[in-house]
């Protein structure tokens, strides 16, 4: 559940902590007192898109966290399995940051997470409705998702999707081969004209390369020539004096001539030979750097001027690089490979289609059986909700046709309602009323809460259409679902209040010259007099404290 909540700057609230209970709790205020800022705060938790707007005036930075505790065994192992581990005391910490230039970042755990794996994780502690998802009972094209959420355990739909998408794959393939047999011919020329292109170049991986250094070389070849001249004769062979070589033979046998008296003479022979093969490697090296083969060196050049030509001609057509233009010829080869096999290749997708669409069928009217067996038990359990929330001659049906096979299966899903007796069931949007609507959603959300195990519920003014006995019911099933998770419903209903195990109250202060919303928690008599004030506005008379009293006392009996 969530234990407790730390807001800091955010629209009107400069600091404020709250600290939750379990069961049913109540959260009321005046108008404007901030009330939806606190529901904000905590969307700003479960990964909703954060706007620099809520950064508090004259502020660079706000910030909302939270701890979430007694976490079930279930939602523990799902947060796992996201790469997610409670901490020893089995929790959770959540926090949000946002700053005045846009940026945000989400912790879990003191750890920095991106927003997706926060509302990964989130979506088993806590759902939140507020008055838009009431749009989402009206859509037609969510119906089917929220049938899916309700058969959670009973339904997978991964074996499905896994042959449907093959399935679109191979009719992509095929859409591909079909092209008129003008377009197939204009292409398969194009593709051996191409090749023939490449293929008359007879390329090779780094020729280029070689091709750059060798023309370096004949550019060069009066500067390569002199100064290899004078490697090769100062270091190996001088003709005409004392190479390094001859030098170092010559300090060889000196030292010989010296060893019965220096007995060491050996090692320093040894590390004289180690430097004469090193400056023997280094002169032949250069020596060999002479092309004395090259008789013509500018006919040499135009030669290969000519094939570099040849190779960047091609590089502006095929690829930067001669590796890439072989690999294009690869894949022009392959292409062409495709049309000229296409007719072969047509049947064998024709084959997969035929055998996937089978399979995909088959799986798919067992999806479709599973959600009409689910539905009829779906509609059970919401009519006898809707039964206690006095909406016991509501009908409320969930209708499935079959439609083309799609990602979800083969099944089109409404939900339909009759307001009144012997009048056949209609789409939500043209029937139910705001208050119609707030009780549905009551009685699917109870419903779906069972079978998710979301651990706390927030409802955002769920009782918006609805008074008097009814509303005090809706107070009653908000406490019955305080049984099995946390709720926590912002109310302006005195009847849902008096139904609360923790009544929380939201207010507006001046401190200083700046308002600042604060939310703390009421006792016994505060509560009466806060039930009262809903009940009767500003004068709060005895009666009126008596009237609160007896709801409080009926909701606890």
């Amino acid at each position: 559940m969530l234990s407790a909540l730390h807001i800091n700057n955010i629209a009107v609230i400069k600091s404020c902590d709250i600290e939750f209970s379990p069961g049913f709790n109540a959260l009321t205020g005046e108008t404007g007192a901030g009330k939806s800022m606190i529901i904000d705060s905590i969307s700003l938790l479960t990964g909703a898109r954060s706007a620099r707007e809520l950064v508090r005036s004259g502020e660079d930075h706000a910030m909302v966290s939270a701890y979430f505790s007694d976490i079930s065994e279930q939602n523990k192992k799902y947060i796992n399995d996201l790469g997610v581990e409670c901490d020893e005391d089995g929790g959770i910490f959540v926090q949000r940051d946002i700053y005045a230039d846009g940026r945000s970042k989400a912790r879990l755990n003191s750890r920095v997470v991106p927003a997706s794996l926060l509302r990964e994780v989130l979506k088993y502690l806590i759902n939140i409705h507020g008055q838009h998802d009431n749009q989402t009972l009206l859509d037609d094209s969510q119906h089917l998702g929220l049938l899916d959420a309700y058969l959670a355990q009973r339904i997978d739909i991964s074996e499905y999707l896994s042959v449907y998408q093959k399935l679109c794959e191979a009719q992509k393939a095929l859409a591909s081969l079909n092209m008129d047999d003008a377009e197939k011919q204009r292409m398969i020329d194009l593709y051996k004209y191409q090749l023939d292109d490449i293929d008359s170049a007879k390329l090779k991986r780094g020729e280029e390369e070689e091709l750059e250094s060798r023309k370096l070389k004949i550019k060069n070849l009066e500067r390569i020539s002199k100064n290899v001249s004078v490697i090769y004769r100062a270091l190996y062979h001088n003709s005409k004096g004392t190479s390094a070589c001859q030098l170092i033979e010559m300090a060889k046998k000196s030292i010989t001539e010296l060893s019965d008296i220096y007995p060491k003479g050996e090692e320093y022979i040894d590390r004289l030979e180690e430097i004469l093969s090193e400056l023997t490697d280094i002169a032949e090296t250069y020596y060999d750097m002479r092309d004395a083969e090259i008789e013509n060196p500018d006919a040499a050049l135009d030669v290969i001027e000519g094939r570099l030509y040849t190779i960047n001609r091609l590089k502006r057509k095929y690829g930067k690089s001669i590796d890439e233009i072989l690999d294009y010829r690869d894949k022009t080869a392959k292409a062409l490979d495709s049309i000229e096999l296409s007719e072969i290749q047509t049947a064998e997708y024709q084959k997969q289609i035929i055998s996937l669409t089978a399979q995909a069928q088959k799986l798919a009217e067992d999806l479709s059986n599973i959600r009409k067996s689910g539905a009829t038990r779906l509609c059970e359990e919401i009519m006898a909700e809707l039964k206690y929330l006095d909406m016991d001659k509501v009908g409320f049906n969930v209708d499935i046709r079959q439609c083309e096979l799609n990602s979800c299966g083969c099944d089109d899903v409404q939900f339909l309602i009759s307001t009144n007796p012997g009048e056949a069931p209609k789409p939500l949007s043209k029937i139910a009323s705001g208050g119609e609507l707030a009780r549905i959603m009551l009685a699917m959300k109870t419903v779906f809460a069972k079978k998710e195990g979301t651990q706390t519920l927030i409802y955002d003014e769920i009782d918006t259409g609805i008074s008097g006995k009814t509303a005090q019911k809706l107070g009653f099933k908000l406490k019955q679902s305080g049984g099995y998770a946390q709720v926590l419903c912002v109310t302006h209903s005195a009847q849902v209040a008096s139904a609360s195990d923790s009544h929380l109250f939201i207010e507006k202060k001046l401190v200083g010259d700046r308002v600042e919303t604060t939310v703390r928690p009421l006792d016994d008599e505060e509560r009466v007099y806060e039930i009262a004030r809903i009940m009767g506005g500003s004068e709060i008379t005895d009666k009126l404290l008596s009237s609160a009293k007896e709801l409080i006392n009926q909701a606890n009996n």
